[in-house]
């Protein structure tokens, strides 16, 4: 079972303040978990690969490509500000 101590230390490298009671939670839920680990740790993975997507989704995504705009001027007539046929903007930095 993980100590008090252990249990701050993980609280602080989270930048959690932990009460008392959550301490003694914590103490309980993270042995658990933990004991879940060494349970899959024990599973056989020899000549399994590795997976990293089990969906078969891919990337549906458009390619991103430069159009020439063929009405320049009407799209920056729509802005509220332009400057030297750009669209202004606030600094912010």
């Amino acid at each position: 079972m993980l100590t008090r101590e252990e249990v701050l230390k993980l609280g602080k490298l989270s930048r959690i303040a932990l009460s008392e009671a959550e301490v003694e939670k914590f103490q309980k839920n993270l042995d658990t978990i933990l004991g879940y680990v060494d349970e899959l740790k024990k599973v056989d993975t020899e000549g399994l690969k590795e997976v990293n997507q089990v969906t078969g989704l891919i990337n549906v995504q458009r390619p991103d490509e430069a159009v020439a705009a063929e009405n320049r001027e009407e799209i920056l007539a729509q802005a509220p500000e332009t400057k030297d046929g750009y669209f202004k903007v606030k600094a912010i930095l």
